[in-house]
């Protein structure tokens, strides 16, 4: 009989595994019953287009697992005892198939689903450009090192220690508590913390916890729509709470709340930092009415960009919140791995209500997170992740600058791996992330995350997930998209030319913003030279040169704009100047004067 299955000689898997995973598949489907004499290796070579003796090979371990049986002079057959393991499993491949139709009317007896939004494209790697948080480039994990920290923890000593524990892991909750915590400026006792299967199995719990019927909750606006589905299952009442650049906005509001949940270290989704004075008016409201606070300090260790604020918890008042964190996202894709930090009688209750759905997180991954820990790969790991975040926004920043410079807005960033945009007025993002899709560049819509009618415009883009060479093609890809969808042409000012071109722009002075918001003036000289500043203390500085082509006016930056020639018409109306490139579109403007 020929095989059902074919090979892929494109994938990671050996072809030995591949036609052993193909064997077992036919025998459990029941396609070759007990008994059945499987091909011969040289038909099976034949069949498959492989060596006779990668069959070999895969057939002697089918052998020594017990799926398969020899027999002298006979050939190899199905091993009788699996039809034992096969009986009342319905849901294998090949006999659900012919199981009678189930008529059950089961939405008699559902809830209605959740509002939650649709999952990201599941072939999003194929893309040449997917722009999406929380999605990672293979090149970010750290596999040598977390493949020395799982072989260690596999040792027959180790599968010892970590297999007789039935709660958290003692090594990993000492790694977590020495060196990840102080970091946070928090300082706990064993007892005060709880392992979890990821930061999301974290809120679950503690909504779990402090949520009840009639309870009101305090949520980010704009916000995860996941707490507003589990806030709503049990009952509560969502009472969100705007977000501006500098996080929530402790109000009034929050009087009549029992929980409030806040993401300060990077507000998912905006990435806007807590300032330390809200955090402080956030924790004296939590006092006066009563508040439970928990913190989501799911992306803490990615503040690169400025200095880092502690965390809630470990700050005075701190007593009465509730910490969530993770480990780097780069591991919690593969890994589920959070913690959760507050007083012992409230981790003691958590405890309880973890022990009725998953009892703990899996013992060998506790075991090998601590090793990793231990052995100083995570703070290496860290390290390095912050310099590649950084660079990798501080390039998506620049393209922007550089392809969009008075389309969109950007909130300034004290790091992390998002950033949050604003588009012109009448921009329909839902046709522009289709364009976008169409060159190969995936944005995300953001509308999933407000409870309340969102503001138009708006959508987020992520650098977690593809390298940073492909981040500037991935904006000028992104550029041609916009200009399609929102036909920006420039209306016809007059456009200078000649000799008129060259007095007006010699010795100028031009005043603009960057995207982030930030001051820039720049210098035309006489003598063909041109000084940029940009900051509110100049702290970015540029020199290049100007010069005049005919009817186009040029220039070339030492480092910005990546240093490359640049060509426009340009346009003088009153004391503005507009430059206009290809297609008549105008790609940046500024006000003009003498310098």
């Amino acid at each position: 009989m020929r095989p059902s299955f074919v090979l892929d000689r494109a994938s990671d898997v050996s072809l030995q595994d591949q036609i052993r995973t193909g064997v077992i598949a036919l025998i459990l489907s029941q396609a070759w019953l007990p008994g059945h004499r499987l091909p011969s290796s040289r038909v099976m070579a034949r069949v498959l287009g492989v060596a006779r003796n990668t069959v070999t090979i895969a057939y002697q371990q089918l052998v020594a697992d017990g799926h398969v049986i020899t027999r002298d002079r006979s050939g190899l057959f199905v091993a009788g005892d699996l039809a034992i393991a096969r009986h009342g499993s319905g849901g294998i491949a090949g006999i659900a198939d012919r199981a009678p139709a189930d008529h059950f009317q089961w939405s008699r007896r559902l809830p209605p689903p959740p509002n939650l939004p649709e999952p990201r494209l599941a072939n999003w790697q194929q893309y040449p450009y997917p722009f999406l948080d929380g999605c990672f480039d293979d090149s970010l994990f750290p596999a040598d090192e977390w493949r020395e920290a799982a072989s260690l923890s596999l040792k027959r000593r180790q599968i010892v220690s970590w297999s007789g524990i039935a709660d958290d892991d003692p090594a990993l909750v000492e790694e977590i508590r020495t060196k990840i915590l102080p970091r946070r400026g928090i300082y706990a006792r064993p007892d005060e913390i709880l392992l979890t299967l990821g930061a999301q199995h974290a809120r679950v719990l503690s909504l779990e916890l402090f949520c009840r019927k009639g309870s009101r909750v305090a949520i980010e606006e704009p916000g995860l729509a996941e707490l507003r589905a589990l806030v709503a299952a049990r009952g509560g009442t969502v009472a969100p709470q705007l977000v501006d650049g500098d996080g929530l906005i402790p109000g009034p509001s929050l009087a009549d709340c029992d929980v409030v949940m806040v993401t300060p270290s990077h507000q998912l989704p905006t990435g806007a930092t807590l300032s330390l004075e809200r955090r402080s008016a956030l924790l004296a409201l939590a006092d006066t009415h009563d508040l439970i606070v928990v913190e989501d300090d799911f992306e803490c260790e990615t503040n690169y960009l400025d200095r880092d604020y502690p965390a809630m918890r470990g700050m005075s008042g701190g007593n009465r919140v509730v910490y969530i964190a993770g480990l780097a996202k780069v591991l919690d894709p593969g890994l589920r791995l959070g913690f959760m930090v507050a007083d012992r009688e409230v981790i003691a209750h958590l405890r309880e209500l973890r022990r009725l759905s998953v009892r703990q997180p899996p013992p060998n991954n506790q075991r090998a997170a601590a090793q990793f820990l231990s052995l100083g790969h995570y703070d290496t790991m860290m390290r390095r992740l912050g310099r590649e975040f950084r660079a990798r926004q501080i390039a998506l920043r620049d393209a922007l600058n550089h392809y969009l410079p008075r389309a969109i807005a950007i909130q300034p960033l004290r790091g992390g791996t998002t950033m949050w945009v604003r588009g012109p007025d009448g921009l329909d993002v839902e046709d522009f992330a289709r364009a976008a899709e169409r060159c190969g560049v995936l944005i995300e819509r953001v509308e999933h995350y407000y409870a309340e009618t969102p503001p138009p415009a708006l959508f987020r883009l992520g650098i977690t997930s593809l390298p940073m060479e492909r981040i500037r093609p991935g904006i000028a890809a992104l550029t041609a998209a916009f200009n399609d969808v929102a036909g920006n042409r420039a209306a016809p000012p007059p456009i200078l030319t000649g000799r008129a071109l060259r007095e007006k722009m010699s010795g100028a002075r031009l005043d603009c913003r960057t995207i982030y918001g930030d001051p820039c003036t720049i210098l035309l000289l006489p003598d063909g030279t041109m000084t940029g500043r940009a900051g509110y203390e100049d702290e970015d500085r540029d020199t290049g040169r100007w010069w005049t082509e005919g009817d186009r006016w040029c220039r070339q930056w030492q480092s910005w704009s990546y240093g490359e020639i640049s060509s426009f018409a340009v346009a003088v109306e009153g004391g503005m100047v507009q430059w206009i490139g290809a297609d008549d579109r105008v790609v940046d403007w500024a006000l003009i004067s003498r310098a």
